[in-house]
Formats: structure tokens, C-alpha cells, sequence
């Protein structure tokens, strides 16, 4: 049987898109996309691998430079949900965030989700070698095709689709903090947001003197703020401002890992 008949988005001779090879899904993506049956811009060269463009000698685009675009549209506009996200992490922090929301495993994994393996245009040899499965491709068209929705129809829509594609992976993204980190994060908001510095009180401890166990309210002004314990009052501070600080940034209290 001939690559023609095995390939559901091989080409077909019944003329339109299809003639050459974009299939059902291309135009299911379409319309999903905002485009109009007939105005599909540049989404055709957003799922043409260079392997279908070398077979064709040249006489249609590929999507390398579409996928350059969208690397740097995606990385902005993740870089951006997450500095709305975290306001108070710093820019190292911020940077490991992104970097784990746009690895080549992220992006193959959301366009996985959005099946644009079947949408794929590609080579005889990249075709029979499993490429609409191959992880680097599926990351390379879902960049390609944020470039292609950023060029046809602008920043607002190349941005409504990646926070709609990675809403879920956004909303868990969670900033690696140790212990010590937190005390040192909170008194930096009091600081700035409420020009004073965080209080830690013993309010009990109990157990034997080998064993003790001490509780902490983290204060503030007036109010209290987090409440931790722990084997130490170093610990049960770390512990109240861990809490203080899930409060500030995250909504109601998380248990501790």
C-alpha cells in the first residue's frame, strides 16, 4: 500500500488543501484558531516540516522561521503570566520557571494535546520513521504555529492561545524554596507593601526539655500573620513564615510538604 493511502494527511486528488497533505485536522485547527475557511495566512507553512518542502524542490515555505518567532513569543508572554503570577520571586527563580513550562518536553506534551502530530506535512522518510509522534517536531510546529497566529492575527490572540494551552501548567508552577527562603520572602513584602518588618513570638512550647516543641506566631503590627511549629524556635519560625508567605501569594493556607 502506497505512503498515500497509509497517511491520513498524505495528498489526495479530489484538489483544495488536501492535494497537499495538510488533512482533516489542519482544518480542524483552523477553525479552532480563528482563521476563516479560505484565509488560512500562515498556518499551512506552520505544520510543513522541511522534509515535505526538500520533496516539493523548494516550491513551498517550511516552518523554521515561524518556529523562531514563536519561541520568543511564547517565551514572552510565559514570562509574563508568571511575573503576574509570582510578583515577589526573583529573577532567577523566574527564569527555572519558565524554562520547565517551555522545554522541548512541555511544548511537544501541549501540542500533543492539541493532536498537531495529524496536522504535520512531512517528508516520505520523516513520515515512515514515525515523525508525527517525534517529540521535537511536535515542539517545533506548536512554536511554528504561535508564530503563524502571531503574524495573522496579533499579539492578543498568539496570547489567548498559549494562556488557554498552558493554563493548567501556569497555574501549578511552583516556586523551589526552602525553609530559610520563606522568612526572608516575607519580611521583603511587609516591607515593601506595608513599610514594616515581621515579629516572631513564642506564644507556648511544651514537651519534655530534650524533646521540646515550640509554637510561633509570625506578627505583624497588630495582626497575626502565620503560625508555625517546630523542634526549635528557628523551625517553628521558618514554619510560621512558610505559611505567611502561602497566604500572601497562593490564597489559603497549603499543609506543609
Amino acid at each position: 500500500m502506497s505512503d498515500a493511502v497509509d497517511d491520513p494527511a498524505a495528498p489526495r486528488q479530489d484538489g483544495g488543501r488536501d492535494r497537499h497533505g495538510n488533512g482533516q485536522r489542519l482544518s480542524e485547527l483552523a477553525a479552532l484558531l480563528g482563521y476563516a475557511e479560505d484565509a488560512w495566512g500562515h498556518l499551512e507553512e506552520a505544520f510543513t516540516h522541511k522534509s515535505f518542502a526538500n520533496e516539493q524542490r523548494g516550491a513551498v515555505d517550511y516552518n523554521e522561521r515561524l518556529e523562531f518567532l514563536g519561541d520568543a513569543v511564547l517565551g514572552m508572554v510565559v514570562a509574563d503570566a508568571l511575573m503576574r503570577r509570582h510578583p515577589d520571586l526573583p529573577e532567577g527563580e523566574l527564569s527555572r520557571l519558565r524554562a520547565s513550562l517551555v522545554n522541548a518536553r512541555s511544548l511537544a506534551a501541549v501540542a500533543d494535546s492539541l493532536h498537531l502530530g495529524a496536522a504535520l506535512r512531512l517528508g516520505r522518510g520523516e513520515m515512515r520513521s514515525g515523525g508525527r509522534k517525534k517529540a521535537s517536531l511536535l515542539a517545533d510546529a506548536y512554536e511554528a504555529m504561535i508564530g503563524a497566529v502571531y503574524l495573522d492575527h496579533g499579539l492578543a490572540a498568539a496570547q489567548a492561545r498559549i494562556l488557554a494551552d498552558f493554563e493548567s501548567r501556569l497555574a501549578q508552577s511552583v516556586p523551589r524554596l526552602d525553609d530559610r527562603d520563606f522568612k526572608t520572602r516575607v519580611q521583603e513584602i511587609f516591607q515593601r507593601e506595608r513599610g514594616q518588618t515581621p515579629t516572631y513570638v513564642v506564644v507556648d512550647s511544651h514537651g519534655p526539655d530534650h524533646e521540646r516543641t515550640f509554637e510561633v506566631e509570625l506578627r505583624v503590627g497588630d495582626g497575626v500573620m502565620g503560625r508555625g511549629t517546630g523542634r526549635s524556635k528557628k523551625r517553628a519560625e521558618r514554619a510560621a513564615a512558610r505559611q505567611a508567605y502561602l497566604e500572601l501569594t497562593e490564597g489559603p493556607e497549603r499543609p506543609a510538604d
